[in-house]
């Protein structure tokens, strides 16, 4: 028996005791803990954005025990195993690799693998001859906006609708730009509120054409923008201030005054 082996089996077993004598943990149901898988996914993506190693360690071990603590109410109720869950993924990942565990020649609707992109292209293919209605079904309905647009897109792509280049991407950015500020002097708030949305749509296709994460790259400036603007309070503070007391030019001053110091250090 392998270390993985072991680790994980160890897990199972103390997850059964826990789940058997003590009072929280057998209490819990998949809708109680539905809240903070979802807290533990996004606590596990701060750590990604912040290259935190021992955190993303940490948080991975949170999610594997909240896997293994479903299987176990699945088993309870009589629905599945955690052996069947762990089966399940392995006959997909071999079903939508035939490049490596089978072949692709003479499939239909399959390409020879050459990159990335064309095993891209072969999953999505091999999940519709599953069953799957529409290339975009797989894309979960409560994704946050920006990420299930990155997703709607990367799928769309995989079967040719896409564009060829990042320019093309771009020019229809400022095609939107120029429709939303038409939107805005007609003073059509529906109209606004689509047009809006077009140009974000837009501009987080044309980060996937730069081969950025919109999603991570909006959550960076998140990041800098609350340092920037504490260092700017605290800026305040020292000199017997609240931002609320200064002039927007007052602030300003501050800002452009840390934002040298941050190209500086």
């Amino acid at each position: 028996m392998n270390t993985h082996t072991t680790s994980f089996q160890r897990l199972v077993d103390i997850m059964d005791e826990l789940r058997e004598k003590c009072p929280w943990d057998r209490k819990q149901t998949i809708q109680t803990l539905r809240t903070m898988t979802i807290e533990e996914t996004y606590e596990l993506a701060d750590a990604i954005t912040g290259e935190d190693w021992k955190g993303i360690k940490e948080e991975l071990g949170d999610l594997l025990l909240h896997i293994v603590f479903y299987a176990r109410i699945g088993k309870e109720q009589g629905q599945f195993t955690l052996e069947e869950v762990i089966n399940g993924i392995c006959d997909k990942l071999i079903t939508r690799h035939p490049h490596i565990y089978g072949e692709t020649a003479g499939k239909e609707g399959l390409v020879e693998v050459k990159n990335e992109e064309d095993v891209k292209k072969n999953w999505e293919q091999l999940k519709l001859k599953e069953g799957k209605r529409s290339v975009l079904s797989g894309v979960p309905v409560s994704l946050p906006a920006t990420v299930k647009a990155i997703r709607l897109q990367e799928k769309a792509g995989q079967v040719g609708f896409e564009w060829d280049e990042a320019t093309q991407v771009w020019d229809k950015v400022k095609e939107e730009m120029e429709e939303l500020q038409e939107a805005v002097g007609l003073g059509d708030m529906d109209k606004i509120r689509e047009e809006y949305g077009d140009l974000t749509f837009s501009l987080i296709n044309y980060a996937r054409f730069l081969q950025i994460d919109a999603e991570n790259s909006l959550e960076l400036t998140n990041r800098k923008f609350i340092d920037r603007f504490t260092r700017m309070e605290q800026a305040a503070q020292a000199k017997g201030r609240s931002l609320a007391d200064m002039t927007l030019e007052e602030m300003d001053g501050i800002w452009d005054s840390i934002k040298k110091q941050n190209r500086t250090d």
